[in-house]
Formats: C-alpha cells, structure tokens, sequence
C-alpha cells in the first residue's frame, strides 16, 4: 500500500531535524506522525506510536496534504503580538501583591472574575476567567490559606537592631560557648489534621479520642552541633522552663556560657525563673522582639516534629503519642532528655 504521505529526501531529513531541535512539543508530534505516515502507517497507527488522540493524527495529516511543511508550526504565530508578554505578568503580580479594598472593591479576597475586571482596568487587557486560570498556573500562583500573624509591636529600626545583634552573637561566638533557641511545643491527643494523598472518592478516617490529653515539652535547639536537649512536662510552667535550663547545663557541662535565644512567653521571665537565673552563671537569656516566631529556629524543628508524629497519628493513648515523639527526637537529633522535676 502506497503511503498517505510522500516526502522527498531534503523535506524528510528536514522533519527529521525539526523533530530532534524543536522545544515545541506540539511541533514535534506533528513531525512524528508525518514521518511515520510517509513510512506506511496508517494514521491511527501513527497516532498510537506517537501517542496523541487518532483524531488528532487525522488532523495534522488533512492540514500537511493542504498547506505543505508551513501545517507543522503554529497558525497563531502570525496573529501579531501575544497578548500575555513579561509586561502582563509583571502587571499580574504587582496586582496580586495587593488586595482588593486597594482597588475600591468591598471583599478581602480576590476571584478570577474580580482579578480579570481589575487586570482590564489597570493594565487595558482584557482575559477570559479560563484564560486567566491557565496564566495563573504558567506563573505558578496557588489558591492557599493565608498565616495569620501578629505584628511586632516595637518600632522596625528597634527589631532590626535586635534580631542583627543576636545574628552577630551567634556569627562570634566563642570556642567554649554554645547558642541555642529554646519554645516549647503542645502535645495534643488529638490529632493534628493535615493533607494526606487519597484514591479519588476516598477519605481517609482518622479516630480521635473522646477526650483530649495534653503533654508539654520545653526544648533548645544547637544549630551548630544539630542537637535537642529537651525535657517533658504535664503543665506548660515556670519549672518546666527551670527544668530546661538545668538540662543544658547537664548537657554542656564544660561550655563556659550557655546562650539561650527565646521569646517573651510569661513562664519565660517570671520572678522564679529570674531569681534562679542570676544564681546559674553560666545562662544567659536573649530575648526575641515580641511576635518574630521566624528568628526563632526551634519553630522549624517543631514544624517536623508534628508533620512526622502528631498529624494525623493514630496512637490510641497520651503515652504511647509521647513515646513516639521521644523516638523521633532522639533518631532525628543527637538528644539529652533532661529530668521532669517540679
């Protein structure tokens, strides 16, 4: 049987070379199923090899017998100037940077449909809410739920001086003196709910208890030798705290200073813990600007604490959850577990 197509050499070897060159993948499925075609494939056979849709290997055949070589590019690319260009994204992002009250519309949220009307105002291009999905999604912009924050009440120049002086601390430290950044974290019985990865129509069930328990642990994290020292406590107190810092100094029991870099949480500057603080010479406690949770590195580590153990678990008891949480510090750190003392 005679082939639907026929190439001489010069337009084979052409096709051949546009094949292997093009970044274009609907260029190159064109190439293919013309090639095989001219081989003696029939076009659905073509359309399998290939593996585009039979009726698309129909398509690009019809348009190759019709307009020759021009068929395998894009008939748009003499349309003139695109309409989304760098200067459109830009736009888009300086938009999305911003809020709708900041273009007199009443919701706090933006819609295709609003961003479509605002993108039309400001930047005199007008797209479809469909088109405006597929830009979206070329810039990588995701639908998420945003993080509330509380601000800083301190002036920015007061905080800035603050967070680079405990920088420096940290960049010049001594040979024979440790920093690290202490929080404490909530163990809850009930599970954390987090994403997970499901078939399509199933819902993953996880059992909650009836009644929620609760466990505390204070920790402070090394950076630099990627160590926990953490303790455990029934109540989130002054003494759980105190316990902590006896911890470290167990723990670096020949380091000359122990810098302890934490936040202003109450149990953190209560009369107890200062008095018991100026008879530990070798602690040191830096205070973080109020509500700067991200200059604290504790924060990420407690972040993988809960991703690895507590989202989603299904440990039936409080003893049982801790165990767990006590197996992952200690595999994931080089850890000291310090006494519970009241």
């Amino acid at each position: 049987m005679a082939p639907y197509v026929y190439l001489s050499r010069p337009l084979q070897r052409r096709l051949q070379r546009l094949d292997r060159k093009t970044r274009d993948a609907d260029i190159r499925v064109r190439c293919r199923v013309i090639l095989k075609v001219h081989q003696g494939m029939s076009r659905h056979a073509a359309a399998l090899a290939v593996g585009c849709a039979p009726s698309t290997a129909w398509r690009i055949v019809d348009r190759f017998l019709l307009l020759g070589e021009p068929s395998l590019f894009d008939g748009r690319s003499e349309n003139g100037q695109r309409k989304v260009d760098e200067d459109l994204l830009q736009g888009i992002r300086e938009i999305l940077m911003r809020r709708p009250p900041d273009y007199a519309f009443s919701r706090d949220t933006w819609t295709l449909e609003l961003l479509v009307r605002v993108i039309h105002e400001e930047l005199s291009v007008l797209l479809s809410p469909g088109h405006l999905w597929r830009v979206l999604r070329q810039m990588r912009v995701r639908w998420g739920r945003p993080r509330p924050v509380v601000a800083c009440p301190w002036k920015a120049a007061r905080r800035k001086r603050r967070v680079a002086s405990l920088r420096r601390l940290e960049r010049s430290l001594p040979e024979d003196e440790v920093l690290v950044h202490a929080d404490e974290v909530d163990i809850h019985l009930n599970p954390r709910i987090g994403p997970d990865w499901m078939l399509p129509g199933m819902q993953r069930i996880v059992v909650t208890p009836g009644r929620n328990e609760k466990r505390y642990i204070a920790g402070a994290y090394d950076s630099k030798s990627q160590r926990m020292i953490y303790v455990e406590g029934d109540r989130k107190a002054s003494w759980l705290f105190l316990n902590l810092l006896r911890a470290l100094q167990d723990a670096y029991a020949t380091a000359r200073r122990i810098h302890v870099v934490l936040d202003n949480y109450v149990i953190h500057k209560s009369r107890i813990v200062q008095a018991t603080v100026k008879r530990m010479n070798r602690i040191s406690l830096h205070f973080l600007p109020p509500y700067c949770p991200e200059e604290n590195k504790i924060e990420r580590q407690w972040q993988d604490l809960h991703a690895n153990v507590t989202r989603n678990h299904r440990h039936p008891t409080i003893g049982a959850l801790m165990q767990a949480v006590r197996d992952f510090l200690d595999t994931r750190y080089s850890s000291y577990r310090g006494l519970c003392v009241r």
